[in-house]
């Protein structure tokens, strides 16, 4: 299954460039200090999570729309997607004066679905996941005449999230490292055209979801094969199947393609969070991920771009992924001990991990169905410490008070 070269072309990028300019934004090159000094090269991330919609899709969305003709904008647009396409969709139908249905599966996070009714799309929850919502969404299309903007695998999608690659190498010509999240491969495939066609030294690398990545074994089949599951935090890339045309064209711009475990990627969330100042949902943080874990080797000379693909996440699940990255980095544990249970009995240990530093997050007092006397109780706390060698200096001076303290698993 092979994609003619001419099938989408760097003109056909800068062509959507034309079209999108003044309805999405030129999102900026922000240095990261931080994340340079761990991977030792400058590294820029591309803040696609400031874009219109909060994500990168809205190039791609509104390349299509803007080419349709008058005939198909009054039949209207539909579109399947997890959340960033649709509201992506959504906002240049509106803009374009069209109406867009838009099909996410029923457990879409809340926030992008409100999202895309604030822009003005009609919302059907279909299905369990992407995939099922896309079938739904090719049965509308066809019963109702309406045009079908794909999410990633069409040509003038791919040309549209190209635009990412062409402002890449414009603003920073010295990056000789780009990475960025893969799922579908829109993005993959339109921004490794461009940065091959813009700065041929380049290498492109793709990240995908553990949990969920089929490019792995379709790029070594040469064909779309699906994944088993979908079941990540980095709902944004979830897509069980390698699109058609999207493969060839990975096959052929993307040099490497890398994979991150949902722990390593809510770290990345937090330190973007905490060091850039950047609110980053799962899928957009997986390229800084790679790039902390060490998946991918930096480059002897020239610069690092991660693309941060998007920043739609909702409130609960950003307050989970703090706590899985906080756990990730060392910086929340749960400790247990046995205390005598008489008021005050606590203090001891409380005042221990305070005096280094230790930030008590919760407090649980366990009395039945565990083998202790009955004059004691068991405690557990959860913990918001310095790091790895706070935690070591908490343990080593409770065991010095007389604690027998030990660390549990999980935070």
């Amino acid at each position: 299954m092979a994609v003619a070269p001419t099938a989408v072309s760097v003109a056909d990028v800068e062509d959507a460039a034309r079209r999108i300019a003044g309805q999405v934004r030129e999102t900026p090159l922000l240095p990261a200090g931080e994340l340079s000094r761990r991977v030792g090269a400058r590294v820029l991330l591309k803040a696609e999570n400031l874009q219109v919609t909060g994500s990168f899709k809205a190039r791609g969305a509104t390349n299509v729309v803007r080419r349709l003709p008058e005939e198909a904008l009054r039949a209207g647009v539909v579109a399947a997607s997890a959340g960033n396409h649709a509201q992506a969709v959504a906002f240049a139908a509106r803009d374009a004066g069209t109406q867009a249905l838009l099909v996410m599966p029923e457990e879409a996070p809340l926030a992008k679905v409100a999202a895309v009714r604030r822009y003005g799309g009609e919302v059907r929850l279909h299905g369990a996941t992407y995939d099922d919502a896309k079938g739904e969404a090719r049965r509308i299309a066809e019963e109702e005449d309406r045009t079908l903007v794909h999410a990633f695998d069409a040509p003038q999608v791919v040309a549209g999230q190209g635009t990412v690659g062409l402002e890449v190498a414009r603003d920073a010509p010295g990056v000789r490292l780009v990475v960025l999240p893969l799922g579908g491969g829109g993005l993959a495939a339109g921004v490794g055209l461009a940065i091959k066609g813009r700065l041929p030294g380049a290498r492109v690398v793709g990240v995908q979801a553990e949990a969920c990545a089929p490019y792995i074994d379709s790029l070594a089949a040469h064909r779309p094969i699906g994944a088993r599951s979908a079941n990540t935090i980095c709902d944004g890339i979830a897509v069980k199947r390698p699109g058609d045309f999207t493969l060839p064209l990975v096959e052929r711009y993307v040099d490497e393609v890398v994979t991150v475990s949902d722990d390593e990627v809510a770290e990345a969330m937090v330190l973007l969070l905490e060091r850039s100042k950047l609110v980053v949902e799962g899928a957009g943080a997986v390229a800084v991920a790679a790039l902390m874990q060490g998946r991918v080797e930096a480059p002897d000379s020239g610069e690092v771009c991660a693309v941060l693909s998007g920043g739609n996440v909702d409130a609960s699940l950003l307050s989970e992924c703090i706590r899985l990255g906080e756990t990730a980095a060392g910086r929340r544990i749960v400790l247990s001990t046995v205390v005598p249970d008489r008021p005050g009995a606590l203090a001891g240990l409380l005042r221990v991990v305070a005096d280094h530093g230790g930030n008590v997050v919760d407090v649980e007092h366990l009395r039945d169905g565990i083998d202790i006397h009955v004059r004691e109780t068991a405690v557990k706390l959860v913990l918001q410490t310095r790091g790895p060698d706070s935690n070591r200096e908490i343990l080593d001076a409770a065991r010095a008070e007389g604690f027998s303290v030990r660390v549990e698993r999980d935070a």
